[in-house]
């Protein structure tokens, strides 16, 4: 178990600094469903991996992280059109 939540603290980790490199370079849009998935999921990860390791400020930076993410996905669902 603990290796599992030590593999999934690194995705997490690649899943937003990945992200965040490829918008800093102009190769993905923050508003792209892409940029958003990586930054929900990455923060849930770190959320899981603070837990574990009773980082508790982290996880709630996390948390927030996963919030602010899970309302760029509703506002830019709710955005689109519905072809």
């Amino acid at each position: 178990m603990n290796q599992f939540i030590e593999i999934i603290g690194w995705i997490g980790a690649i899943l937003i600094t990945g992200s965040y490199f490829l918008n800093i370079n102009g190769k993905l849009k923050s508003t792209s469903f892409v940029y958003i998935l990586c930054n929900l999921l990455g923060g849930i990860f770190f959320t899981l991996n603070t837990l574990v390791h009773k980082a508790y400020p982290s996880m709630i930076v996390n948390i927030i992280w996963v919030i602010i993410a899970l309302g760029a996905l509703y506002n830019r669902n709710k955005t689109l059109p519905l072809n």
